[in-house]
């Protein structure tokens, strides 16, 4: 390391863990929690409950903080051997194992916490919901289809969603997780088409790596159609009114979007995709959905 390099301030252990976690991506799986939540407290009784709406935000941030950092912590040894990671703070030293280990461990009891609070069905379950989080960066060890398992961990986010409002299982929460399952795994497929040679030179296992890239693209592809099925399943199960079959169409020409500017052989627009376009299909949806209960008389 140059002096000029050791001189340049190193950014505080919160700062450095919260850019390990990447804790603004919390975007992509917060809005399908919150229209879960406000669609079970419509059927419930119709009235926002803020209390537990906060406590739902709590689990889902720190469940989520507690994954990212699992996974930044396993996968150490492969992003040091991958020029597009080998960046991150657990490669360079801004961060420690063992502060990111208090990090994880900090946010799974901050979960665990709150689920508590909640009901005792999710706090039952909440140990089951940290099973997927820490078996998905083993999952490119020992199988093709690691995206799956993430799929897995992300459909909890919705189902949880409802079960912390009414404390009962819900098949439309299920269908809903289902199909936020399905679309991130989709365009988690897409995400790893960048790293093939990568993942082929080091071992890591993956559907882009084992099958190729225009394999992988026509699979999100079909994930994404599902994906688009399922919502609508969801909006038919929730009875639900125009506002959320308008953020259903936006969401439909946001996914034809994001296929048109990813294709096999040019994965330049691949980044603008991934954040920004699936960015703000959580976000356009949350604000229908939203719109959608409150003209059908959810009380603020």
């Amino acid at each position: 390391m140059s002096s000029a390099s050791a001189a340049l301030p190193q950014p505080g252990r919160t700062k450095a863990f919260l850019r390990l976690v990447m804790i603004e991506h919390s975007i992509f799986a917060l809005p399908f929690a919150y229209i879960a939540a406000l669609t079970a407290m419509f059927q419930l009784d119709r009235n926002i409950h803020w209390g537990r709406l906060l406590l739902v935000t709590i689990c889902m941030v720190g469940l989520r903080t507690f994954a990212m950092a699992v996974n930044r912590i396993i996968d150490r040894e492969i992003d040091a051997r991958n020029p597009r990671t080998a960046h991150r703070e657990l490669v360079t030293g801004a961060m420690s194992v063992k502060h990111a280990w208090t990090g994880a461990l900090i946010a799974v009891v901050i979960f665990l916490g709150s689920a508590a609070l909640l009901n005792p069905l999710c706090l039952a379950l909440a140990p089951v919901a940290v099973v997927p989080m820490v078996v998905y960066p083993y999952g490119k060890r020992f199988t093709n289809f690691p995206q799956a398992i993430l799929g897995l961990a992300q459909a909890i986010g919705p189902i949880g969603g409802w079960l912390a409002i009414t404390g009962e299982w819900s098949w439309e929460a299920v269908i809903l997780g289902l199909a936020v399952g399905i679309w991130i795994g989709g365009f988690d497929l897409i995400y790893a088409c960048q790293d093939v040679e990568t993942d082929r030179e080091v071992g890591v296992l993956s559907v882009p790596a084992r099958f190729g890239i225009p394999a992988s693209i026509w699979a999100a592809r079909a994930c994404h159609v599902v994906t688009m099925t399922l919502f609508i399943w969801y909006a038919v199960a929730t009875e639900a009114g125009a506002f959320l079959w308008i953020g259903l169409m936006i969401v439909a020409g946001a996914f034809v979007y994001e296929h048109n500017i990813v294709r096999p052989h040019d994965l330049s627009r691949l980044n603008r995709a991934f954040f920004s376009v699936n960015g703000f299909i959580g976000i356009a949806l949350f604000v229908c959905a939203l719109l959608d209960l409150l003209v059908r008389g959810l009380t603020v």
